[in-house]
């Protein structure tokens, strides 16, 4: 069981967003099973306490200002769902391998808690990976001169790969 003294899922992930929130990552991690698994479907599965905070801890090293509110949240015996609002910015160390921008970033999200023995066994993590690529300038923003040339230009190479499956080609005598 937890530190807590109630167990109850949404006492443990109110609990645990409080921590992420304060960047108190070694009190989160008090509420995870040692191979609790975060799986951020944009991202990728973090297995064990150490890889998720080795993720946590690179996100607040990049975004040294991540704050995350929760919004509102619902559950049963062994789940809780929160729909979350993160913001940041973007002025520390690399994320993901992409160096820091200065950019500000404002996403909403939703998690999918499975709790079990007063601890979060699996978390499904999902937010708009596009909006936070445009937002800190991976992408270019929606709608710009940049934008539409990628996608007129992406469309072309498909465009042309199409036809080419349509109509190969005759091979070439020897």
């Amino acid at each position: 069981m937890t530190e807590h003294a109630d167990s109850s899922p949404q006492a443990v992930v109110t609990a645990t967003f409080a921590h992420l929130k304060s960047h108190d990552l070694d009190a989160m991690l008090k509420l995870y099973h040692d191979d609790a698994v975060d799986d951020f479907v944009v991202v990728g599965e973090f297995r064990g306490k150490s890889a998720i905070r080795g993720f946590f801890g690179e996100l607040i090293a990049a975004f040294p200002d991540f704050a995350i509110d929760v919004v509102h949240m619902t559950g049963d015996d062994q789940h809780a769902v929160v729909q979350w609002h993160a913001t940041g910015t973007f002025t520390g160390a690399p994320f993901q391998g992409i160096h820091p921008t200065g950019r500000s970033v404002e996403l909403r999200g939703c998690d999918v808690f499975r709790i079990e023995d007063g601890k979060v066994r699996h978390n499904t993590i999902y937010y708009d990976g596009l909006a936070f690529a445009r937002q800190i300038g991976l992408l270019p923003r929606e709608g710009s001169a940049t934008d539409k040339a990628m996608t007129a230009a992406f469309n072309a190479s498909t465009d042309i790969r199409a036809r080419l499956h349509r109509h190969p080609e005759p091979a070439q005598a020897l």
